[in-house]
């Protein structure tokens, strides 16, 4: 590589790395504990359990799990209906003051029994804190764009430090530790190595990660673009005043998609409905697709099925970009694997920036390789 180029590559790999550097560390951490939030929780005692009964218990009418939770706040409305992936259970209830109260309350009820288990209480909590540090620092849409941003340099800094390895490398074997140099020397060829190790998923996680970043914009546009066709027929109708059975809704869902389960349910006039239709979105049975949605819209008077599509390829590749960002879908095998790597990815990271501050912040590294690493996780649909 030309004396000029090698420059070029350097310059681009100092200064995208030490921009993110920060963020990306920021991200690391709090996406350690993210990995295993739902075992976080069940030590905090904030996971709501169902009681121990028979398998074959049948579930309750959803309507009685309806009244159940609606009893409790008799003044507030639905929102939202939804259950866990791997416990159908428990039926999480969301009431507002108005359809789109952001202050709403969240009810646990007993699927099976149509009893209030518990009101869970997220917001303020550990997890909570690591969640919106990790997704959006606190700051909403412009949080998760400028952590987009600092993805995306993370991409950059991978991509200029692979072309900047062999290069720097080509006189060491692969793996080589210069354990008799300087503490700087050692600390150089083991952010190279980790560096190295990592590559192929700091390149996974980080890209996830940036495109998680984008869901709320590719709803919008997803609400914009197919959701509008499917309840363009119902545009110029008065909005219905009495709504049709949630148990009857569900069966008709159920009948046009029998090999899914349910996801979550949006009642009329939220982002995932329209005034006129509840949207039921059903998910697969298997580890990836049942991450990935499809949406019904039922007739909100009628409860008969109107549209029914399957998502386009953006709001798809958004779905399975977050399993695979989370690596929440492989067990607590794949957890432990992706904890591994996040705090490899720290050392990398912290390597980076003592080896910068070493060299006195003039220029660049001793390699220009201050950073190798990735963010770990973010959420979407609800």
């Amino acid at each position: 590589m030309p004396p000029v180029t090698l420059r070029r590559w350097a310059w681009i790999h100092k200064w995208s790395s030490l921009v993110c550097t920060v963020f990306m560390l920021l991200l690391c951490l709090t996406g350690l504990p993210l990995i295993f939030h739902h075992e976080i929780d069940g030590l905090l005692g904030n996971v709501v359990e169902a009681p121990s009964m028979p398998a074959a218990t049948p579930l309750a009418d959803v309507d009685q799990v309806l009244a159940a939770a609606k009893a409790l706040y008799p003044g507030k409305i639905v929102q939202y209906m939804s259950r866990e992936i791997d416990e159908a259970r428990i039926w999480n209830v969301t009431l507002g003051d108005f359809i789109n109260d952001p202050n709403f309350n969240s009810i646990a009820v007993d699927a099976r029994t149509a009893k209030v288990l518990a009101e869970p209480k997220f917001e303020g909590s550990f997890v909570y804190v690591m969640f919106r540090l990790h997704v959006d620092l606190f700051a909403g849409l412009p949080g998760m764009l400028f952590l987009g941003f600092m993805g995306l340099l993370l991409i950059v800094a991978i991509i200029s430090g692979v072309v900047l390895y062999a290069p720097f490398m080509r006189k060491l074997a692969f793996g080589t530790v210069r354990r008799e140099r300087t503490p700087r020397t050692r600390w150089l060829d083991t952010h190279n190595l980790l560096g190295a190790a990592t590559l192929v998923w700091a390149l996974v996680v980080g890209a996830t990660g940036m495109i998680n970043t984008w869901a709320d914009l590719v709803l919008k546009y997803w609400q914009s673009d197919q959701m509008a066709q499917m309840v363009a027929p119902y545009k110029d109708l008065p909005v219905p005043t009495q709504l049709a059975s949630m148990q009857q809704s569900m069966q008709a869902a159920q009948a046009l998609h029998p090999d899914m389960d349910f996801g979550f349910i949006a009642w009329p006039g939220t982002p995932f409905s329209s005034p006129h239709h509840y949207g039921i979105f059903m998910r697969g049975r298997d580890a990836l697709t049942a991450r990935l949605y499809q949406p019904v819209l039922v007739d909100a008077q009628t409860a008969q099925v109107t549209d029914s599509r399957s998502l386009p390829w953006y709001l798809t590749g958004l779905l399975i970009s977050q399993p695979l960002h989370f690596g929440d879908y492989g067990g607590m095998g794949m957890k432990i694997l992706w904890a591994l790597l996040d705090v490899a990815t720290i050392v990398v990271l912290g390597s980076g920036v003592y080896l910068w501050l070493r060299r006195g912040g003039r220029g660049r590294s001793v390699t220009g390789l201050p950073a190798l690493a990735a963010p770990v996780r973010s959420d979407a649909l609800p």
